[in-house]
């Protein structure tokens, strides 16, 4: 019996010339996988594609309750945003591709994991990194970083001479990765920075500001220890939350994110994402723990935020350290339960209003009319021994001045 190999396969053009690539030059059976992480009709047509080019088998694989609830929920507890914009889409659902890849290749016995990223961006090393953790037995071939192709047209050529004729087109588009968090876009006139965006060309989740509706919209968002439960009153799961917020935000111009930001191979790359519902979720999520954390925890929080984020777009899900930081969060959202209102209006985010059981804003102290709970003049010996360093040091700088 010839060896397996399982492909990470999408139904375009790179996964499509990598089947009779892998059979030529590996002899292998190239049992495909797609992973349905919330795509939508990306995946029609998947299974006469894969067999018309010579797969022996094709799984199609719904995880996209598993996406929303194991690792995009610990994301938006953590307010993950890897420099301070990307609200890490395509970065949260690769660990749980290629765990899944692993996981078929377990089942069907096969000794290697094909996938088709390319030699110069993140995804080559976040899927290699987590089926490194899963399966440190398992080949890994990428042929990006083998083979001789260099073009679309030397793809659509290659498959031609392998009877594989489908309706593939060599003209330029952008590069794009969607799922039910986000949508990415890379290519054509981002290729500059110096290029102004082309939205009404570019984005398909939903609209520019500019055209977004004159009238604002407003919802509210139910929290049960971080975890949204219901939107406007309707209790529904985080999956039907962020599908309906996707809508919303997409009508009203809500995030849409233009960033040059530091791959994990070292190089700068500039790209458009569209995460109408995600940058909804964080912004009501962060507003929510505002109110509820102290201080001291609020402040570890914010760096903890910074440094998940970076292991989340390094591809190092599965790791201590992220499993270390996630239990972290997981303390600190204990009582960020309640309710947050908010307003979208031509691409902006208003508050409108936040409660919880658990809020720790006090009127009693915050008000500026006395109260019961705070003496104005206790803040006297505070400032004194608060700014206690900066004076002596002041007095310790002055007497060597006078000498």
């Amino acid at each position: 019996m010839k060896e397996k190999v399982i492909l990470a396969y999408s139904g375009g053009l790179d996964t499509t010339a990598i089947i009779p690539w892998l059979k030529e030059n590996y002899d292998f059976d190239v049992v495909c996988v797609c992973i349905d992480v919330g795509q939508g009709n990306e995946l029609d047509g998947l299974e006469e594609r894969a067999k018309l080019s010579g797969a022996t088998k094709l799984y199609i694989e719904d995880v996209v309750n598993e996406f929303v609830d194991d690792y995009v929920m610990p994301c938006v507890k953590a307010n993950a945003v890897y420099e301070n914009k990307y609200l890490l889409g395509t970065s949260m659902a690769r660990p749980v591709i290629a765990k899944r890849l692993v996981e078929i290749a377990r089942l069907e016995g096969a000794t290697a994991i094909c996938h088709g990223a390319t030699g110069k961006g993140n995804d080559q090393v976040r899927f290699e990194l987590t089926i490194k953790a899963l399966a440190p037995d398992l080949k890994i071939i990428a042929p990006w970083r083998i083979w001789d192709m260099t073009s679309r047209e030397d793809e659509i050529e290659y498959c031609s001479k392998h009877g594989i004729n489908l309706p593939f087109s060599a003209d330029n588009s952008y590069s794009r990765d969607r799922n039910l968090w986000h949508i990415s876009h890379e290519g054509l006139e981002l290729e500059s920075p110096s290029n102004a965006p082309n939205y009404d060309h570019l984005l398909v989740l939903g609209v520019s500001p500019e055209k977004a509706p004159d009238e604002a919209v407003c919802l509210s968002l139910t929290f049960e220890k971080g975890i949204p439960t219901a939107l406007n009153g309707t209790p529904m799961s985080a999956t039907d939350i962020i599908k309906e917020l996707n809508e919303i935000g997409g009508k009203h111009g809500v995030g849409i994110v233009d960033i040059v930001e530091n791959r994990v191979v070292g190089m700068k790359s500039r790209g458009v994402y569209e995460t109408p519902g995600g940058t909804i979720l964080m912004e009501a999520h962060m507003q929510l723990e505002e109110l509820i954390l102290d201080r001291a925890t609020l402040t570890a929080k914010k760096e903890v935020a910074n440094r998940f984020a970076d292991i989340v777009y390094e591809g190092k899900w599965f790791t201590p350290l992220r499993e270390a930081y996630q239990a972290f969060v997981d303390v600190t959202q204990e009582y960020v339960t309640g309710e947050v209102k908010l307003k979208l209006y031509k691409g902006n985010i208003i508050k409108q209003g936040t409660t919880s059981p658990y809020s720790l804003y006090n009127e009693s102290i915050a008000s500026f009319t006395t109260g019961d709970l705070y003496n104005h003049h206790d803040a006297e010996g505070f400032i004194n021994l608060f700014g206690l360093s900066l004076k002596v040091r002041a007095m310790k700088m002055a007497s060597l001045e006078n000498k």
